[in-house]
């Protein structure tokens, strides 16, 4: 049995899909999502083994999806929009499949899968999203009470550790992370945010000022807070430094 996720915000779409996989057994459709958060929640938490995947949806298009799946699966696009025909095939989606679409035109799109082939259609995906820079994602979900907020990474003043996770200081909020502060680090672009302290991640594009303190700085974000500089950190701020 193959695990299978609709993800579309048009309940029409939704419902095709549905229709046209009943010929197909072998197939269990184990959720539906109609945005970007919801998809991503559903895809880590059931890991699916194929995607039906729309391109312009509420807060996360379909490819800011991608990059945050914990495992990738085979992704079919099914969208309205044509123009993006192109970028869906950059990350080695399997088809894409045009709206209005046939059952013909889905059936092909089906054999087109092959998961009995040898090689995994994740590996392709996952380089061609590293090559891209998507890496480094420009929104992330972050844990808010019981439910995941879309959070712009630009946003982000500065990483504390907190335990064995992280706040993120925003600019309008406080969140927790579920991650240590060094896989945090390895998850932003180390172009924008730089580990100055064991315990801090700072934002290069989010500092007001940098004042020496003995041998060391001390960091003023643009949120007041201020952050210091480790000794064992200090060559990175040197190389910044002209």
């Amino acid at each position: 049995m193959k695990k299978v996720i609709i993800i579309d915000d048009e309940a029409a779409g939704r419902k095709l899909i549905r229709e046209y996989l009943a010929d197909y057994p072998d197939f269990i459709i184990l959720g539906e999502a109609n945005n970007g958060v919801d998809a991503v929640k559903l895809c880590n938490e059931f890991l699916p083994d194929l995607i039906f995947l729309d391109v312009k949806m509420p807060g996360l298009n379909g490819f800011e999806v991608l990059p945050l799946l914990n495992e990738l699966p085979r992704v079919i696009f099914s969208t309205a929009y044509d123009a993006y025909a192109l970028e869906a095939f950059e990350v080695h989606a399997v088809d894409y499949l045009l709206k209005p679409y046939t059952l013909d035109r889905f059936r092909k799109s089906m054999v087109r899968l092959n998961f009995d082939g040898k090689a995994n259609s994740a590996a392709p995906l996952a380089e061609s999203l590293l090559a891209s820079g998507a890496q480094y994602p420009e929104r992330i979900l972050v844990n808010k009470g019981r439910k995941l907020v879309t959070l712009p990474v630009a946003n982000i003043i500065w990483v504390e550790a907190d335990g064995d996770y992280s706040r993120l200081h925003t600019t309008t909020d406080s969140l927790l992370s579920n991650y240590g502060i060094s896989v945090v680090e390895e998850k932003l672009d180390p172009g924008v945010f730089m580990r100055v302290h064991r315990s801090s991640i700072i934002n290069l594009q989010r500092v007001s000022e940098a004042r020496r303190y003995g041998k060391s700085y001390d960091v003023t974000m643009e949120s007041g807070h201020v952050v210091r500089v480790s000794r064992g950190y200090m060559d990175k701020l040197k190389n910044i430094t002209f």
